[in-house]
């Protein structure tokens, strides 16, 4: 009996001494007879005590539940399911019908989930678990009507829209990644914003809000939009070799193009004036006068008191388009879409200058969703191409201005359907140093606001009438005409955001007197000069507190229309000591600009130039004046 006992405690000893210290999981111990009996294979235990066959019917069960949750996943992660219901496809679907991401020239669509629901596995759980929401607004009724939908979407876009940026767009950059982006195949425009994108740390979501659905950005207030939008110093990008060198190509090619353009044009110019000059001759010829005879030509028809050699001049193209109600609060504001890379120093035309022609075709026909344009002119024209020839000799700068006419556009609401009935054509350019702030990037812009004449934030003529303000800017209300030009520096603020219904721009914030006269003694102001057609009139002046114009010589004009173009010829003086007069030097460059009047036009319906650089000799300014 205790030999007995001392077996069983012998094997028990045993068997925990394998099954605890040496960890036998595979073996399965039986007392019978004191003897141990070997396991099945599917008895053997493992991990935790679970056998083979548990653990192969787990696994299994595991397989099919997996496969199960990731297909019943995967089946809500379809545009056919988004828009299962009549919440999604009565609004944000028909609103993506239109877009480039359901219908483009390549056929590859991106549907809801290629833009709301991210790759990787985590990513999608967490973006499904959140979707919960959304199912418990439709539940609920939440947004069951269009008018409900409306009411809530901007709540529902802050939401999308902060998600995207915290994760520096990544839904966005699984088809669009800058690293892979080829600028030779973007406007000027987007390679411009893309490249202030990669150096400022800004991402997709910043500028391309609406890009799929009717957009909300507008309902932002100014603070919101200002932190949504602002540029995170982690989305910073090296700007990748094969960007710049892209970059490199296009712009080299655009600079050959041109100057092919440039070269086709003035060989076309020369042909016709041979062509010209033949018949000319032929038809002194059959009058039976000499074919040697000597026949002097000038633009204007008449003798000219304007001698200079145009031939020595430089040549450049630029194109007018008509801007409508845009200023520089617009510049300034937030429906601007370059608004930081202009406030950053960019130039105007480094985004727009090769779109000038879609520009203001867009602007004059009403069609722009940015500047709104009410009273439309039908037939008027969008854009004009304008050659400017330049040139000086020690004493003048000369500038030549030539252009097609336009067929006439009756004004619907102006009686006679001509603003200003006596001057078929006015012509106006300003100068300016850079100590007139936005000059360098908006050239004459920086002097137009949104509460000038005709402009939407004009005020009531009654405002001026016996106030000191309406004296000191020599407002006369007895013409009808109430506040002109003015530039920045002239006023305490400007009001860019139009908070609580406050009119834009600053006509009524001037500033005292003797800080006018340090504006004016630091050169910020724009000399201007402008031409009337009708009467002949030359007008000199400046602007800064407001436009203050004068009949004198200190330019002088000569214009014409012949066969269809006009031929606008100036000669102005190299330097001056009067106040308001801008003095051009060699070796500085200038900020120019000019606007165009057509068509018996006045106010704001003309047609402007950005803002370009004017110098002597100096190749690289736009409008070069080379010396004769």
């Amino acid at each position: 009996m205790c030999h007995a006992f001392l077996l069983l405690i012998k094997s028990i000893k045993q068997i925990l001494s394998k099954a605890f210290y040496k960890r036998i999981t595979h073996r399965e111990l039986t007392m019978a007879n004191n003897t141990f009996k070997k396991p099945s294979f599917w008895s053997r235990r493992l991990i935790l005590g679970t056998t083979v066959s548990g653990a192969v019917i787990f696994f299994v069960i595991g397989i099919i539940f997996w496969g199960g949750f990731n297909t019943a996943m995967e089946a809500t992660n379809t545009t056919e399911f988004c828009i299962g219901c009549h919440e999604m496809e009565d609004n944000v679907y028909q609103e993506y019908k239109p877009t480039i991401h359901f219908t483009n020239r390549t056929g590859v669509r991106a549907g809801c989930p290629d833009c709301h629901v991210p790759r990787p596995w985590i990513h999608k759980v967490v973006r499904k678990i959140k979707a919960s929401r959304e199912v418990f607004y439709w539940l609920t009724g939440k947004i069951g009507t269009k008018e409900k939908f409306d009411e809530h979407r901007l709540e529902l876009a802050k939401s999308v829209w902060h998600d995207m940026k915290t994760t520096d767009s990544r839904e966005c950059r699984n088809c669009h990644d800058f690293e892979s982006m080829n600028p030779e195949f973007q406007k000027p425009r987007a390679r411009k914003q893309h490249l202030n994108a990669f150096e400022s740390g800004q991402t997709c979501i910043d500028c391309h809000k609406g890009i799929a659905h009717n957009t909300v950005r507008n309902k932002l207030t100014d603070e919101e939009l200002e932190a949504i939008e602002a540029p995170d110093v982690k989305f910073i990008r090296k700007v990748p070799q094969s960007y710049l060198d892209g970059l490199a190509r296009i712009e080299a090619k655009e600079v050959a193009a041109k100057a092919q353009a440039k070269a086709d044009k003035i060989a076309e110019k020369v042909k016709v004036e041979a062509q010209i000059e033949k018949a000319v001759q032929e038809a002194l010829a059959a009058a039976g006068k000499s074919s040697s005879a000597k026949v002097v030509k000038s633009d204007t028809g008449a003798a000219s008191s304007i001698n200079v050699d145009w031939s020595k001049a430089s040549s450049a193209d630029i194109g007018v388009f008509y801007p409508g109600t845009a200023s520089m609060e617009w510049i300034l504001g937030r429906r601007h879409g370059g608004k930081r890379a202009f406030t950053k120093g960019d130039r105007c035309t480094e985004c727009h200058d090769e779109e000038i022609a879609e520009m203001g075709q867009n602007i004059v026909s009403g069609t722009s969703e940015k500047i709104k344009e009410e009273n439309l002119i039908p037939g008027k024209r969008g854009s004009i191409d304008v050659t400017i020839d330049a040139t000086h000799d020690n004493e003048n700068l000369y500038l030549r201005f030539t252009w097609s006419d336009g067929d006439h556009a009756p004004v619907p609401f102006v009686d006679g359907g001509k603003m200003d009935p006596e001057n078929p054509m006015k012509l106006a350019f300003m100068i300016a140093t850079d100590d007139v702030e936005y000059a360098d990037r908006a050239g004459c812009w920086a002097t137009c606001h949104a509460d000038a004449n005709s402009m939407p934030f004009a005020p009531e003529q009654d405002v001026f009438k016996g106030s000191d303000l309406a004296n000191r800017l020599n407002f006369d209300t007895g013409s009808g005409m109430g506040v002109t030009k003015y530039l920045k520096e002239t006023r305490t603020k400007l009001e860019l955001k139009g908070r609580g219904g406050k009119a834009l721009g600053g006509w009524d914030k001037l500033k005292d007197e003797s800080d006018i006269k340090a504006a004016q003694d630091a050169n910020q102001f724009m000399d201007i000069v402008r031409y009337k057609s009708g009467t002949g009139e030359v007008e000199d002046g400046q602007i800064l507190a407001s436009r203050d114009m004068h009949a004198g010589m200190g330019a002088t004009v000569e214009a014409a229309l012949k066969n269809g173009t006009w031929s606008v010829m100036v000669k102005r003086k190299l330097k001056s000591d009067k106040a308001g007069d801008v003095s051009i030097e060699a070796g500085k460059v200038y900020n120019f600009g000019f606007a165009i009047h057509d068509d018996y036009s006045s106010a704001r319906y003309h047609h402007v130039s950005f803002g370009y650089k004017l110098a002597l000799d100096n190749d690289e300014a736009e409008v070069n004046a080379v010396k004769q």
